[in-house]
């Protein structure tokens, strides 16, 4: 039966002149994934505007806020894959803020109100997209980073909260001894202080303890390795696996607290074997590590930085023969690599604030937003391929750090140019990868002089090859001429005719461009043929599926 506090309820929602971003009226029934795609945005919503609810109402006039009734039975419903809809909706929304559903019978109609709290800790995704109300449209919360970090930054801190059954006992002897050797790096003017001061107070100039109690960030950092139980549930480890090409373990360790150690210990585990290069102009090779341990070291205290520890999962770094993949759980907050290489400032929010801050006056990480592109310098310099960052994977951020040279004399070149700048490197760098770009970027290269081809079919440009001495590699990358390929054809007709396809194919698919598929030359084959053809310079005495190709005769022969 319905309570009048109900209907009570149901009025006061519309009497407010309009919708709201936390507030939406339909008149009947909605699509099963839409309806999760609602609860999604109005938790979203609720939590930016402060409400302890959002709301969808189903019965009530979008305009005229008047009842009109509605025949929507969410028991008798089914979601996707015949599944009953309230289990399916919870499953879900992650995490799931909890919702109730309120069956009104108001004097003037049915009415059915969806009640979903608000969004905390983070954005609440269905099936692994999050979505956001913005006035009176519904649309993805990734068309809104702003919205995004908003409800970041109102969730609470777990990296500050106290440990209450944790004491200085807990922490790590050389782990604490490395804090104030580093602690004296950071802060050069206070080293002569630093030995003085007992371990409470070191601990707490270090943001490490809050009023003398242990924090969760000073044991992620320097508890003893048993520590990590205190921490639980969340998880505090560091696995690296060791990986062949093929994608076969061949080892691996588990490193937990301190994790103010683990870089050091992790890079003892890594193979950075040598790796020789041939520098334009010198016969002398040039000898250079795999990685640059810096480059290792700020990716592996980014992931501990910004883990999502209440996701329960662990810091991952896997080594293949030519590259090291780590990843971490938890959204990229400032949404993607490009704006925090393009803003060049520092990033406006963290996920663990006071971890961060710690792992500042540790010295082991930068808040000033200069790490990621420090890391990206780095790897300029020493000719290698940029970090690729891989973030398409809902609550996860993977960082590739490649261990091998792709194309040295072009790479080399191309991270050597003082004119260009650290934006025209990335995009070039895509290239180089093969990785498709959008056609503004790649106007903006050809305008430049920096790329060729048919887009999206982009080579490093031809004055670029030239200087590093790979003009063979270039010409097979871009190709000839169009009229080379049609006297080619025009002559091998007229040596050999009648000539098939398959004879037209040798002689022609080895010549054309390496960046083009099998597929793609062979269509590049057919349409020059039928160039030829409709010129009236060959024609076709076969079938269409078994052409035999033959010159064509002057009226007079």
């Amino acid at each position: 039966m319905t309570g009048s506090g109900d209907i009570g309820l149901v009025d006061r929602l519309r009497a407010r002149p309009r919708e709201t971003e936390w507030l939406e009226f339909k008149a009947n029934h909605v699509e099963a994934q839409l309806l999760g795609e609602y609860l999604s945005a109005l938790a979203n919503a609720a939590c930016l505007a402060g409400e302890s609810r959002g709301y969808l109402v189903f019965g009530v006039d979008n305009s005229t806020h008047e009842v009109v009734g509605t025949s929507f039975d969410p028991y008798a419903t089914k979601g996707k894959g015949n599944q009953d809809l309230l289990p399916w909706l919870a499953a879900g929304l992650r995490p799931n803020p909890g919702f109730e559903v309120l069956v009104v019978e108001h004097p003037d109609g049915h009415v059915l109100v969806l009640e979903v709290c608000p969004a905390r800790d983070q954005p609440v995704s269905f099936y692994g997209t999050p979505y956001i109300r913005v006035g009176s449209s519904k649309t993805e919360l990734a068309k809104h980073p702003e919205k995004a970090r908003a409800i970041w930054t109102r969730r609470r801190d777990w990296s500050a909260d106290v440990c209450d059954a944790a004491t200085v006992a807990d922490l790590d002897p050389e782990a604490l001894s490395k804090a104030r050797e580093q602690f004296s790096v950071k802060h050069p003017g206070q080293a002569g202080e630093v030995a003085d001061w007992d371990d409470i107070t070191f601990l707490n100039k270090a943001r490490l303890m809050k009023h003398g109690a242990v924090t969760h960030s000073a044991l992620l950092l320097l508890g003893r390795p048993e520590s990590a139980a205190l921490l639980s549930p969340a998880v505090a480890k560091i696995s690296w696996v060791l990986k062949e090409a093929d994608n076969r373990e061949l080892d691996y360790e588990h490193f937990g607290p301190p994790f103010l150690l683990a870089g050091d210990r992790l890079q003892k585990r890594i193979r950075n074997l040598i790796v020789r290069a041939l520098p334009s102009g010198t016969l002398f090779p040039h000898e250079i590590t795999q990685y640059d341990p810096w480059v290792i070291r700020e990716a592996l205290h980014n992931c501990v930085a910004h883990q999502d520890y209440g996701l329960h999962g662990r810091v991952v770094v896997v080594e293949f023969p030519d590259r090291i993949l780590l990843a971490n759980v938890g959204d990229f907050l400032p949404g993607d690599v490009e704006t925090v290489i393009r803003q060049d400032a520092p990033q406006a929010i963290y996920r663990n604030p006071f971890l961060a801050d710690a792992m500042v006056e540790l010295n082991l990480i930068d808040t000033q937003g200069g790490g990621i592109k420090r890391m990206f310098e780095t790897q300029r310099r020493r000719s290698f391929p940029l970090p690729d960052y891989d973030l398409s994977e809902p609550g996860r951020v993977a960082v590739t750090i490649s261990g091998r040279i792709l194309d040295e004399r072009y790479t080399r070149l191309l991270m050597e140019r003082t004119d260009l700048d650290l934006w025209q490197v990335m995009q070039l760098d895509r290239v180089q990868k093969r990785h498709r770009m959008g056609r503004d970027e790649h106007r903006r290269l050809k305008a430049a002089g920096l790329v060729e081809g048919r887009y999206p079919n982009l080579i490093v440009a031809g004055a670029i090859a030239r200087a590093t001495g790979e003009t063979g590699r270039h010409i097979r990358e871009r190709g000839f001429d169009k009229q080379y390929y049609l006297d080619l054809i025009l002559a091998l007709v007229h040596e050999h005719e009648p000539v098939g396809r398959k004879e037209v194919d040798d002689a022609l698919l080895a010549k054309l461009p390496d960046r083009l598929t099998h597929e793609q030359k062979r269509r590049k084959v057919h349409n020059l043929l039928q160039e030829l053809r409709l010129c009236g310079d060959i024609v076709n005495r076969g079938t269409r599926s078994h052409p035999e190709w033959v010159l064509s005769k002057a009226p007079d022969d």
